[in-house]
């Protein structure tokens, strides 16, 4: 049984930041990509960032290019996202998900987690 669990978010001002984290329980076999998603009310689920966790290639949509970066911790089986200079707009929950490419694609998702930038 997989479950992926992601907690730090919350409320900042403009240019603040936020550290996420997603602990990952039980084994994924599907896949080694991981990664971060995120939506906001009224808006499709976009991914914001991946990391192939064999490899540790990371990826990332140009909205956050510069301002957050995906990590992992084998030895603590989570993920992290650190997101810097926030903006109004990058509110939104934020997912932990399992799997590449679009949010069709995912094998699992964690529960969210809330991010709200206030200007």
């Amino acid at each position: 049984q997989v479950q992926l669990v992601e907690s730090g978010g919350g409320s900042v001002q403009a240019g603040g930041s936020l550290r996420l984290s997603c602990a990952v329980h039980g084994y994924i076999r599907k896949t080694t990509c991981m990664g971060w998603f995120r939506q906001a009310p009224g808006k499709e689920r976009e991914r914001v960032a991946r990391i192939d966790t064999s490899t540790g290639d990371k990826a990332y949509a140009d909205f956050v290019k510069g301002r957050f970066t995906i990590s992992q911790d084998n030895a603590k089986n989570s993920l992290y996202i650190q997101m810097n200079s926030l903006k109004p707009e990058d509110t939104a929950m934020y997912y932990c998900a399992a799997g590449c490419g679009r949010a069709a694609d995912i094998f699992y998702w964690g529960q969210g987690t809330q991010v709200t930038v206030s200007s």
